[in-house]
């Protein structure tokens, strides 16, 4: 039976895109525990649900952030990490001294992150469909596949 209800549904559109994403602290200082962890995951989930990001899982570690979220389509993924990673240093910046003698004002987070999409179906059933798809030629082209060579 297929849950209907984990689907983000638009006008013309029905969608359920999910992403991994992680990044690491500055200077991979482990700033996430005890009252900072806490305020920082209260932070995280308030700009997730200014955002329409739904939190999946995530951990609350010392470095470096693994988040599992489900967003709306028009969010891109470096729209959706610009506003995790920004607004929560902004936010946690100006509410604990602690960071604000560390970072001296910069940002927490390092520069980079990694985004990998998430989805019900794997990389194999996709590539398969694919390939049987036929526009009546009786050949396909897999476009990172040399073309084979003909008898």
């Amino acid at each position: 039976m297929v849950n209907r209800d984990r689907y983000r549904r638009g006008a013309p559109t029905v969608t359920e895109l999910k992403y991994h994403l992680v990044w690491k602290t500055k200077y991979s200082y482990p700033i996430r525990r005890g009252d900072i962890g806490l305020r920082w995951r209260e932070v995280l989930r308030l700009i997730c649900v200014e955002q329409g990001i739904t939190i999946v899982q995530g951990n609350i570690r010392p470095n470096p952030v693994p988040l599992l979220v489900s967003a709306p389509a028009p969010l891109s993924p470096a729209k959706m990490a610009q506003y995790l990673k920004g607004k929560s240093s902004y936010r946690l910046q100006r509410e604990c001294r602690e960071l604000q003698k560390r970072y001296w004002g910069q940002p927490l987070w390092g520069r980079g992150y990694c985004c990998v999409t998430v989805g019900a179906v794997t990389e194999a059933p996709v590539k398969r469909y694919i390939e049987e798809q036929d526009e009546g030629t009786g050949t396909v082209q897999v476009w990172d596949e040399p073309p084979e060579p003909a008898d």
